[in-house]
C-alpha cells in the first residue's frame, strides 16, 4: 500500500524575504551613515575627514597601477609556470614560492631599500653601455639618475606589483588549467598552432573563469595598500597617521579611516559578489 507523502509547506515570501536577508549589510550601512552624520555635522570629524580624504587619490592611484602591473606580470609568470621547457618552470616556480614566503611588509622594506638602490646601479650600467656604443645622450641621462629620483611612491607600487603578481600567477595557472584540454587539442585539428589556440580559445574562457578571484585580490590590495605609509606615502593612513599624531584625536581620525577604506572595501565586494552570479557557471 503506497504511503503518500505531504508536500513540504510553502514558505511565505516574506518570510524567505528575511532569511535570506544580509543583516550584515543593513548593520554596515547603520554604522557608516552614523559615521557619516557625525563627519557632517560635528567640526572635529569635518576637519578630519578634509585632512585625510587628501590621501583617498593616492591610495586609489598606487592599488590601480600596481594591479594593472601585477596582472601583467601574474599572467607572464603563471605561463611561464605552465611551460614546459624545465628551465623556465623552475624560474618562475623560483620566483613564485620565494615570494610567497616572504611577508608584505619585509618585501616591501627590502624593495625600497635593497632592491630600488640595485635597480638604480643597473640603471647606470646600462648608460655606461649605451655611451660606449655611442648613444652619448641616452648615455648620459641613464648616468643621471640617481636613487632619489626613484620616489618612494614608485617604489611602494613596485614592491606591491612584485608581491602581487606571484599570487596572481596561480589564479591564471589554474583558470588555464581548468579548461578542458580536449579545447586546445580541438582548435589545433582546426589549424592553429599551440600558441593561438591558447590565445583565442583558451585565454578567453580561462580569464571568465578568474575574473571573482581576481576581484578579491584587487580588494585584498586596496587594503595592503596602506602599508605603502611606513614609507612616508600620503595615502588614506599616511594623513591619518600624521593627523593624529599632531592632534592626538586618535579615536576620531581613524574612525574615519576606516570608514573612508570601508566604503571602498563593501562597494567593490558587492560589486565582485554580483559579477560571480552574472558569469555563467559551465564556459
Amino acid at each position: 500500500m503506497a504511503v503518500e507523502t505531504m508536500p513540504p509547506p510553502r514558505r511565505h515570501a516574506a518570510y524567505t524575504f528575511f532569511d535570506r536577508f544580509p543583516y550584515w549589510l543593513l548593520a554596515a550601512v547603520l554604522l557608516g551613515l552614523l559615521l557619516l552624520w557625525y563627519i557632517i555635522n560635528d567640526a572635529d570629524y569635518t576637519v578630519i575627514f578634509k585632512a585625510v580624504s587628501r590621501g583617498v587619490a593616492t591610495t586609489i592611484w598606487v592599488t590601480l597601477v600596481a594591479f594593472g602591473g601585477a596582472l601583467v606580470v601574474g599572467l607572464i609568470v603563471g605561463l611561464m609556470r605552465l611551460s614546459k621547457n624545465r628551465v623556465v618552470y623552475e624560474v618562475a616556480t623560483f620566483y613564485v614560492e620565494i615570494i610567497r614566503g616572504v611577508p608584505m611588509l619585509v618585501l616591501l622594506y627590502y624593495i625600497a631599500f635593497v632592491g630600488a638602490p640595485q635597480l638604480v646601479l643597473g640603471i647606470n650600467w646600462i648608460g655606461d653601455q649605451a655611451s660606449g656604443m655611442g648613444m652619448t645622450g641616452l648615455g648620459e641621462a641613464l648616468n643621471r639618475f640617481t636613487v632619489r629620483d626613484l620616489g618612494f611612491a614608485a617604489r611602494s607600487v613596485l614592491a606591491l606589483i612584485i608581491a602581487y603578481s606571484a599570487f596572481l600567477s596561480e589564479i591564471f595557472r589554474a583558470g588555464i588549467e581548468s579548461i578542458a584540454r580536449g579545447q586546445t587539442e580541438a582548435a589545433m585539428s582546426l589549424g592553429m598552432n599551440r600558441r593561438q589556440a591558447l590565445r583565442f580559445i583558451v585565454l578567453p574562457q580561462a580569464i571568465r573563469r578568474v575574473l571573482p578571484p581576481l576581484g578579491n585580490d584587487f580588494i585584498a590590495m586596496l587594503k595592503d595598500s596602506s602599508l605603502v605609509s611606513v614609507l612616508g606615502v600620503q595615502d588614506i593612513t599616511q594623513m591619518g597617521k600624521v593627523y593624529a599624531a599632531s592632534t592626538f584625536k586618535f579615536f576620531e581620525t581613524y574612525n574615519v579611516v576606516a570608514f573612508l577604506y570601508l566604503i571602498m572595501t563593501i562597494a567593490l565586494t558587492l560589486f565582485v559578489r554580483w559579477l560571480e552570479k552574472r558569469m555563467p557557471q559551465n564556459t
